[in-house]
């Protein structure tokens, strides 16, 4: 048989290792048929060999996936016509806009997380938690029940409270009595209430929680909370089944919220570095819930237009696509050349948006202008609500 231009391929896929049969799931093929059109395996009846692996390892590299490579140079200087042509049918030359934006968005924040600043913030902290600002005028040890001040004076009458603390078995009327004469010496002022409950709870933590634990509503949450970050300051609390043990808390849903937040509010103090990054690493999870109520304004807007909703959001896939893209770029600049490059690429980015608009919904510059703006204060509004959403929820599940 003669070989026909466009028929002929290097390797095992030459017209004469062409069979009419397809080896995997037996449907009748074409000799013109370089694959199966029913499960897609390659029609070669050539005996494999490691010369074929290796042609097709670098022919792959050499060519690599040209829907990528299509999908790259449309997003990058044919604003708008990528979107076009995939709601108008070409879906096979682009690479899928839900995937792709999915992808990127992973790619930016693991790049973003791992050549981030944060971790400075993380020993800011450390040092200013240890500093002499932030210490009270005593601390009571818990191990070794002792009490140490920073004036002789004051330890002096410290050590004489703690004595009668003992001596009284530690009751709670008794406590504050004792902790007001510790206030005498002038030293708490405005701060001895707050200190007489630090000290009734590091003094008799069991006896402290059944005064508050039937509290409800916030009021009651918000004693819980100063409980438990207490405790697992000054008393190595760990986890809420060790405040069951050690203290008697009830297994409720209400402890279990107290104890969590109190929990995640002191490392996110602690470990503010790390908190970012944490939350960080959300972001992309959340953008994928974010678009899909944006587009729902973007239909809105051109509600007179054929298009219908899915085609609005892939538009938002393809155009915080190009986004992803933009940042990457700036973030590869920046860690070169140690500079800061972001806001040139979101001027860009802006300029690209306007573009997309005209060229996709094909309305005037003055009507595109307005709805532009129109609809870059709605998103503006969403992310801030979106982020502020995600830092409050980030901060109680850290």
């Amino acid at each position: 048989m003669g070989k026909k231009n466009g028929l002929i391929s290097k390797g095992r896929y030459e017209l004469k290792f062409r069979g009419t049969e397809c080896l995997n799931c037996g449907h009748i093929l074409d000799i013109s048929d370089k694959y199966c059109p029913n499960c897609s395996q390659a029609n070669s009846t050539k005996k494999l060999v490691l010369k074929d692996f290796f042609d097709e390892f670098f022919s792959s590299l050499i060519n690599y996936d040209s829907k990528l490579l299509k999908t790259l140079y449309s997003l990058l200087l044919r604003p708008g016509s990528i979107t076009k042509d995939y709601v108008l049918g070409k879906r096979v030359t682009y690479t899928n806009p839900f995937r792709f934006l999915l992808s990127l968005a992973f790619l930016y924040f693991l790049m973003f997380s791992y050549n981030n600043s944060f971790s400075s913030w993380d020993k800011a902290a450390k040092s200013l938690e240890g500093g002499p600002n932030n210490s009270n005028p005593f601390s009571f040890d818990m191990s070794t029940g002792k009490i140490s001040a920073d004036n002789a004076e004051i330890q002096k009458q410290a050590e004489k409270a703690l004595l009668k603390l003992d001596s009284l078995g530690a009751k709670n009327a008794e406590v504050v009595q004792t902790m007001e004469q510790l206030d005498s010496l002038g030293v708490f002022e405005a701060n001895i209430q707050e200190i007489e409950r630090d000290s009734l709870m590091l003094a008799d933590p069991r006896g402290y929680f059944q005064t508050i634990k039937h509290g409800s509503g916030v009021n009651g949450l918000s004693s819980k909370m100063e409980f438990f970050s207490n405790m697992i300051r000054h008393d190595g609390l760990e986890s809420f089944d060790d405040s069951m043990e050690k203290y008697g808390v009830d297994n409720t849903l209400n402890n279990k919220m107290a104890f969590n937040f109190s929990s995640s509010l002191l490392k996110v103090i602690r470990q503010p570095g790390s908190f970012i990054n944490a939350t960080l690493s959300k972001l992309p999870f959340v953008i994928f819930f974010f678009l899909p109520i944006f587009a729902v304004f973007i239909s809105l807007v051109y509600i007179r237009k054929k298009y219908t909703y899915t085609d609005h959001l892939i538009f938002s896939f393809h155009n915080q696509s190009l986004l992803f893209i933009l940042l990457l770029l700036s973030l590869i600049i920046d860690t070169i050349f140690d500079t800061s490059t972001a806001g040139i690429f979101l001027l860009v980015f802006g300029i690209y948006l306007y573009k997309a608009m005209r060229k996709f919904y094909g309305q005037g510059r003055f009507k595109t202008i307005l709805k532009y703006l129109f609809l870059n204060t709605v998103f503006t509004i969403l992310a801030l609500f979106a982020v502020i959403m995600l830092l409050t929820g980030s901060v109680f599940t850290y």
